[in-house]
């Protein structure tokens, strides 16, 4: 069994006073001798219980991860803590040479990368809309919603005939808040009613809805553009997409393309939702966490990419990342590889879910990625050395002041 230096730093933050009483027991012969007769062959979590006699730092991480649950390693030089010849239990003739390893790594190493995990919680934190914000967008959503059942469906429901889509579905909303997207179903009639429409039939759609929402919020700045209504408020816009369903089964919907004289376009909205959601159970929840953290870089550093492209690239990103079943104790190392692997996929394509519409790529945003991968080399290499301060530098020129320079 081989130990990376970096489940080495894992364990020892998390169970420091494992290895402090370590010391103290292999001074006792007698009390040695008790504990590892009781302990199962193969299993350094069963030592690491039974060498301690106060509980583990709470919230710190990594720990059951490193030593049961499949952590890949921080591949690095060992710092010899579980190098030894002896391998505690795992065949070896001797645990009491172990253990003598393990005496000599506690006193002469110190744990590393002690401030990754604090860091990234707490910036993920930071991201989240508080309740006022949450409240906020959901008051809007069902105000938009009210308004268009009364116009189109003789209806008083604030949640019939809608659905979240973008962040708010997905989950991956940060703040500041962005706009609230949402799909208003509107009935087969009204289709057929603009079918009669000589000229751009969508556009006079859009129009129509437009002109419903101002007559109940005339203070409001209304926009329709392309598929899209704006309702802009105060503290949220709202963006609605009229649309018609198009086949149930497959959850598709018409919307309303204004290009080139009009035409309606099929989406499948809820599909995205889908390969966020699976995604996410399949890279131990991963998957949302890394999409906020790119928004925020978004956001900052002005990147020209779109928020939905960047949810896809995080998909395809973690789901071959070596540290997709780890947690925030590996975020550094994963924000450092997201952007290297990033820089190759310039110029390329992605696969929207559900359509399959191919989407370009381009490389507009390109030497922003390639800035951001060089300032997180740095981060990463000042988080190794416990340089809480310079880590949190390199950290906010790529996510901004979300991310804590102190912890």
């Amino acid at each position: 069994m081989t130990i990376s230096s970096r489940q080495v730093g894992a364990m020892m933050i998390s169970a420091i006073p494992v290895a402090q009483y370590a010391v103290h027991l292999i001074s006792t012969t007698e009390v040695f001798g008790d504990i590892v007769s009781q302990l199962p062959l193969n299993s350094l979590l069963s030592l690491a219980k039974a060498l301690a006699t106060q509980p583990k730092p709470q919230g710190l991480g990594l720990g059951a991860t490193v030593l049961g649950n499949g952590a890949p390693p921080r591949h690095e030089g060992g710092l010899g803590l579980f190098s030894a010849s002896t391998n505690l239990g795992l065949g070896a003739p001797s645990n009491i040479g172990g253990l003598m390893s393990l005496q000599v790594a506690a006193a002469e190493e110190a744990p590393k990368w002690i401030f990754v995990t604090k860091r990234f919680k707490s910036f993920l934190n930071n991201l989240e809309l508080t309740d006022v914000q949450r409240n906020d967008g959901e008051t809007k959503f069902k105000g938009v919603v009210k308004t268009l059942n009364q116009a189109y469906w003789n209806s008083n429901s604030d949640t019939d005939h809608a659905f979240y889509i973008g962040s708010w579905a997905k989950l991956t909303r940060i703040r500041p808040p962005r706009d609230v997207d949402l799909y208003f179903l509107l009935p087969l009639e009204v289709h057929k009613r603009f079918e009669q429409y000589n000229g751009n039939k969508q556009s006079a759609l859009l129009q129509d809805v437009k002109g419903k929402l101002l007559a109940t919020n005339p203070t409001s700045e209304i926009k329709g553009d392309g598929p899209v209504v704006l309702a802009a408020f105060t503290s949220f816009s709202v963006e609605v997409v009229p649309a018609f369903l198009y086949d149930d089964t497959e959850r598709s919907y018409y919307v309303c393309d204004t290009k080139n004289g009009g035409s309606y376009k099929k989406t499948m909205p809820l599909h995205e939702v889908d390969a966020i959601t699976a995604a996410d159970a399949r890279n131990s929840n991963n998957v949302r966490r890394l999409i906020r953290m790119l928004k925020a870089w978004q956001a900052w550093c002005s990147v020209p990419i779109k928020s939905f492209y960047l949810e896809l690239l995080a998909i395809e990103f973690l789901d071959q990342c070596e540290w997709r079943n780890t947690d925030y104790f590996y975020y550094d190392w994963i924000s450092r590889d997201f952007f290297k692997w990033l820089i190759t996929k310039a110029n390329t394509h992605l696969w929207a879910p559900g359509t399959y519409e191919l989407l370009w790529l381009g490389e507009a945003w390109k030497s922003r990625a390639e800035s951001a991968y060089a300032r997180a080399v740095k981060a990463c290499d000042c988080e190794r050395a416990n340089e809480e301060g310079n880590a949190g530098d390199e950290w906010q020129k790529i996510y901004g002041l979300d991310i804590p320079k102190w912890t």
